[in-house]
């Protein structure tokens, strides 16, 4: 009889601690997905995607929207939202994920775009068509876009173990330092700008050009990345982007007055970034520009001012020109890079003139 009281008793406690146990594992669980996942899964409907097996889901508030571009035609919602990923960088306006996916490419970033800095799902979607079209091996591809119930927004790139240009430059490897691999990331970097601009449907404006989103492959063939990212923002988030640009020393001279950025503001940039692969110092505007002034970044400005320009390249840089020939290469290279950044906008040279001067001092 006693026997009989105990188990009645002790059963119904097991049971509970049994199903305690259980969901405390289960939340657990989901708790480390949240924390290493990019986004948490959707559950049901991240499967109902999958099956679906269409390029573009949802048009309109409260609907997902998943477009795919060449390369990533085997992408899924599951795929994408259920990838564990590790966060890259971080800014004001948007989160980059390094993320392993089970379809597709092994291993890609995720650019999550928060949904109080993007633009309307419509907007968003019609740019990244635009972009997800640009095709050129000096460019990053965007493989798809998902856009979520709730207005978040991811962008997934192939991923680049070689990593960007600054921080090829920061480490101070000896390649960074070669004549004939700066002059071939020069040119690379041209070509995919010069696509941009040029040999698209429609001229593209990066808005964004930095050593940070410039890629390399593995035979240092750059990759330029977050090309027209400003479009899938709203006109906030892409001021506040701008200006984080400036404060790293790449906006033109121009755009403290002008909200929009153009062809011309772009090549600034592109000159910058020059000018650091010479100098092997990264841009820095240390104070706020003089209007009378000349519009360089801070770390090179006695340089150029003072016409310095052995002081402007690495010690490496001018031993090789020297032991090699090159010294009046190398000066024409800094004439072209401080020529890219001419406080007038008018005055700066064009893709195709840059591409060209390139081909000859590399000779």
């Amino acid at each position: 009889m006693r026997g009989t009281i105990v188990n009645a008793i002790l059963f119904p406690v097991l049971a509970v601690i049994v199903l305690l146990s259980l969901c405390y594992c289960i939340r657990c669980y989901r708790r480390r997905r949240r924390r290493h996942g990019v986004l948490p899964s959707h559950g049901a409907r991240a499967d109902r995607f999958q099956a679906a097996g269409s390029s573009a889901y949802g048009t309109g508030a409260g609907e997902e929207l998943l477009v795919r571009f060449p390369g990533g035609e085997g992408l899924t919602v599951a795929a994408i939202l259920e990838a564990p990923g590790e966060v890259v960088a971080k800014s004001a306006h948007s989160t980059l994920y390094r993320a392993g996916l089970s379809a597709g490419e092994a291993v890609a970033l995720l650019r999550f775009l928060r949904p109080v800095c993007s633009a309307a799902a419509e907007e968003a979607a019609a740019a990244a068509r635009i972009l997800g079209a640009v095709q050129h091996p000096n460019l990053v591809p965007i493989r798809a876009l998902y856009v979520g119930p709730r207005g978040e927004k991811l962008l997934v790139h192939p991923f680049y173990a070689a990593g960007s240009l600054r921080r090829f430059l920061q480490e101070g490897i000896n390649d960074s330092q070669r004549w004939e691999i700066i002059c071939k990331l020069s040119m690379g970097i041209v070509k995919g700008l010069d696509h941009l601009h040029t040999r698209s449907q429609r001229p593209i404006i990066h808005g964004n050009l930095k050593a940070n989103n410039i890629m390399l492959d593995a035979d240092f063939q750059p990759r330029i990345s977050d090309f027209g990212l400003y479009l899938l923002l709203n006109p906030s988030a892409s001021q506040d982007m701008l200006e984080t640009s400036a404060v790293q020393g790449y906006k033109a001279p121009e755009l403290i007055k002008m909200k929009e950025v153009t062809r011309e503001s772009d090549i600034y940039s592109l000159g910058v970034i020059l000018l650091e692969m010479l100098a092997q110092k990264e841009a820095a505007n240390d104070s706020q520009p003089n209007p009378r002034d000349i519009h360089l970044p801070a770390s090179f400005k006695d340089l150029v001012l003072e016409r310095k320009i052995s002081d402007a390249f690495s010690s490496e840089l001018i031993k090789q020109s020297k032991n090699s020939g090159k010294e009046r290469n190398l000066n024409a290279f800094f004439e072209l890079a401080t020529a890219c950044c001419n406080p007038s906008p008018s005055l700066r040279p064009d893709t195709n003139r840059i591409l060209k001067r390139l081909e000859e001092i590399a000779r």
